[in-house]
């Protein structure tokens, strides 16, 4: 199977202009990011890839408009990836700006913008450095299992989310079958791997789930991940979506001898990779069930949002910037 590019994040990106006021978050409740456990039995680190992207929007007011509130979701910290902000280009209209994260697994731009005359532009935008190592397969995995208790963190990823139906009946029965003579959690795991790579043809696809894409044998990477995180937990395995630019893969959760967790990818589609990730893309989010505070569907990808709280004429328009920028091109001098 040869991997090509997914297009998740181009579908699964969404818009929504309601006319309502928000306020922001205090952002002093926030939760320290995730870290690599303090010993050697889960990933290591390989080689870094260091990139720079601009995220970001541009918004053009239709008519006059007020209470502009935006969000956009920009890149965060990881176990294999370091992100700093290096340079900020904000148009004076835009008055306050801050940032929050959703469910430990996404960090947005907040943009507030008190007024915009007709035609009039305005834009916020970061250039983040973004340091991404891949990672390299655990040493000894027999030490390895499901967690009988996971963390109230971890719980949240063996439930149902958006087109990952791990609770039908069909997807319950099949992870079942596949673990049954597996005597290993790393052995369960990979034998899920293996089903849906080799049951699941790779084709690009409109949005679909889990139980379509079983039904099917045809999906993109998005499909081909939703499958394997709801067999997984079907079985009990903590799994979840990782969102990177352009592509989209999963991890799953075990715990080691110490009763340490570790998160562990794999490429379900494109070369394989199992334990480990070639892949250095920068990761926008990990997660796939998430509540954002102004809509009140659950939502599998965070993304770009614009309300606005009063406006005569048309609408305001909103452009989402995410670009890479060649590192000896962003800044003359950092200092």
């Amino acid at each position: 199977m040869t991997q090509q590019p997914g297009n998740a994040i181009v579908r699964t990106t969404y818009l929504t202009l309601l006319l309502i006021s928000c306020t922001f978050l205090d952002l002093s409740t926030l939760h320290a990011q995730e870290v690599l456990p303090d010993n050697d039995k889960g990933i290591s680190l390989g080689r870094e890839q260091v990139q720079r992207l601009m995220v970001g929007n541009k918004i053009k007011a239709g008519g006059p408009c007020t209470g502009i509130f935006a969000t956009v979701p920009v890149p965060m910290d990881w176990p294999e990836q370091r992100v700093k902000i290096v340079d900020e280009n904000f148009s004076a209209a835009v008055k306050k700006t801050d940032f929050r994260v959703l469910d430990n697994g996404v960090k947005q731009l907040l943009v507030s913008i008190p007024r915009l005359e007709a035609g009039e532009e305005t834009e916020a935008i970061l250039t983040v450095e973004i340091s991404r190592n891949a990672i390299v397969e655990p040493a000894d995995p027999s030490v390895l299992t499901v967690p009988k208790r996971p963390p109230r963190a971890i719980r949240k990823f063996l439930a149902s989310s958006p087109f990952i139906e791990s609770t039908n009946a069909k997807i319950r029965t099949l992870a079942r079958k596949i673990v049954a003579d597996k005597e290993t959690a790393w052995e369960q795991v990979r034998a899920i791997y293996d089903y849906v790579r080799e049951q699941v043809e790779y084709e690009e696809s409109e949005l679909k789930g889990a139980v379509a894409t079983l039904r099917d044998g045809k999906g993109d990477c998005e499909a081909m991940t939703s499958l394997f995180i709801a067999l997984c937990r079907a079985a009990k395995i903590p799994a979840r979506m990782v969102w990177v630019t352009d592509h989209s893969y999963p991890e799953f959760y075990l715990v080691d001898d110490e009763r340490q967790g570790h998160w562990f990818p794999c490429q379900v589609a494109g070369a394989e990779a199992f334990g480990s990730m070639p892949e250095t893309r920068p990761i926008l989010q990990k997660g796939d069930n998430y509540k954002v505070p102004e809509t009140k569907a659950r939502r599998r990808y965070v993304a770009t949002q614009m309300k606005a709280r009063a406006v005569r004429g048309r609408k305001p328009t909103i452009t989402v910037i995410t670009d890479f920028v060649p590192i000896d091109e962003t800044l003359p001098d950092e200092g």
